[in-house]
């Protein structure tokens, strides 16, 4: 059985990673924002609670994020394993997940400070939907969605000066967890420069048959 918790800087690759874990492994993939906006969608208590902390602009407490995060992984298709992207983000978070359960694996996608600067704020997106990289992925059309024909944009979270502070924040708060996992002896670490196609290669490598 797989119980991973995938860790990486933001612009890692985690979710395109995570994507293909749970398409070989047959597991779920337990998210904490698709978490919360599904709580929030469906008005429970602890989705008011979120609602309540997000439209203030302050991060939900770890206590809200635990329990909704416990909850999911008792759910029965997380039975036979899951790959948990985006949590724990901190010790605590680390430490409550640990008490219930035997993490098989924990897993770094590890790019540079620099790398993470670059890939995120090279991106672009349009209110329809569509997302466009300026180097891998750039638009017919400077400037312009190739689907819709409106202008893009960048996301303010794409914007240096942010992305440098959820970097600063990824390495006070998360990095402190790896010391756990390496404890456990389930600690491993991949380039994720490489190609999509190599991460993922190592990452088979490292689960094993």
């Amino acid at each position: 059985m797989y119980k991973i918790c995938l860790f990486g800087p933001q612009g890692s690759g985690k979710g395109t990673q995570a994507d293909l874990m749970i398409k070989e492994l047959d597991i779920p993939a337990v998210v904490p924002g698709n978490i919360f906006r599904h709580n929030i969608s469906e008005k429970t208590e602890l989705g008011q609670k979120v609602e309540e902390y997000t439209k203030a602009g302050k991060l939900v407490p770890d206590e809200i994020t635990i329990e909704m995060i416990q909850n999911r992984l008792s759910e029965p298709d997380c039975a036979s394993g899951f790959v948990v992207d985006g949590f724990p983000r901190n010790v605590s978070q680390a430490k409550s997940l640990n008490d219930r359960h035997d993490i098989t694996h924990a897993l770094l996608i590890n790019i540079s400070d620099e790398e993470a600067i670059h890939r995120l704020s090279r991106r672009r997106v349009c209110d329809c939907g569509a997302t466009y990289h300026l180097d891998y992925n750039a638009p017919e059309k400077e400037g312009i969605c190739n689907d819709c024909g409106k202008e893009l944009y960048q996301r303010d979270d794409d914007k240096e000066d942010v992305i440098k502070k959820r970097l600063n924040i990824y390495h006070q708060e998360t990095e402190p967890i790896f010391d756990i996992y390496k404890e456990k002896g389930v600690f491993h670490e991949v380039d994720g420069k490489q190609a999509i196609p190599k991460v993922w290669e190592d990452i088979k490598k490292i689960l094993g048959p």
